[in-house]
């Protein structure tokens, strides 16, 4: 059991529990606020926060950015972090082993940070994090009471990008993520 967010982060930075510790340039832990009600969760990260060991920095990052921004958000209002603390190769699907090995932690940010809302960032998070056959476009905003925690799947940014017709169903999302929040208040 875990006390300090610290000390995940020590365990992580030195964790080799699956093969994708030994090809990682850095791991990528989350951040963001300690003490947010908010918690957004993807996948993994890909070449650029691999680079700079940060979650969501690159274009996905910059539209994740203007989506909190969309319901008076920033990234200082809510903790960001993913399912894998390394970079799978070629930014494909986690194998379940790999997220074996990595959800321990999430957890333990989960049980520290205690958000009230967690936001599963693509079908791969809410898969992992509500345990079921997810698919996204089927399953994104409908709300899970699990545990005490408001989860709602919604689509990954990097979705967002590829196709932008899902924008307005993720929009949609958001401002029912952002009525949850302001209806749990402090």
């Amino acid at each position: 059991m875990y006390t300090s967010i610290t000390k995940i982060k020590e365990d992580v930075l030195q964790c080799h529990k699956c093969s994708l510790g030994a090809s990682r340039k850095n791991t990528v832990f989350g951040e963001g606020n300690v003490h947010a009600r908010i918690m957004l969760v993807g996948e993994g990260p890909g070449r650029d926060e691999d680079e700079l060991g940060r979650p969501f920095v690159g274009r996905a990052g910059q539209l994740l950015d203007k989506m909190l921004a969309s319901i008076a958000l920033t990234r200082n209002d809510v903790y960001i972090a993913n399912i894998l603390k390394c970079r799978p190769p070629g930014n494909r699907d986690p194998e379940p082993e790999e997220a074996a090995a990595c959800i321990g932690y999430l957890r333990a940010q989960v049980a520290l940070i205690k958000p009230k809302i967690i936001v599963c960032l693509g079908r791969v998070s809410a898969k992992h994090i509500l345990g079921q056959d997810i698919r996204i476009m089927r399953d994104r905003g409908v709300w899970h009471k699990v545990k005490g925690f408001w989860i709602i799947p919604t689509y990954h940014p990097a979705a967002l990008l590829r196709n932008e017709l899902l924008k307005k169903d993720a929009y949609k999302d958001l401002l029912a993520i952002k009525a949850r929040f302001n209806e749990l208040g402090e």
